[in-house]
């Protein structure tokens, strides 16, 4: 199948999970979810929506805590 073709019940016969990109938020992805570190190591999380980090802010990196709310001071 030639990239940027897409399936309709998604690959091997699966629904297409769902990711939503939060302006100055995390990525929410629907679950349950496996991440990959940069370090190599595995996160599972088992929640219906799993919040992952795109400011690296986070003390629970690569899960977001939030810490994108507080104010910077630059």
């Amino acid at each position: 199948m030639p990239i940027g073709t897409e399936r309709p019940d998604g690959p091997a016969g699966r629904e297409p999970r769902r990711v939503v990109v939060v302006p100055g938020g995390p990525v929410l992805v629907e679950g349950p979810v496996e991440l990959v570190t940069d370090d190599g190591g595995i996160v599972r999380c088992d929640r219906f929506m799993v919040a992952v980090c795109a400011c690296r802010r986070s003390r629970r990196y690569p899960l977001c805590d939030t810490s994108h709310r507080r104010k910077r001071k630059d």
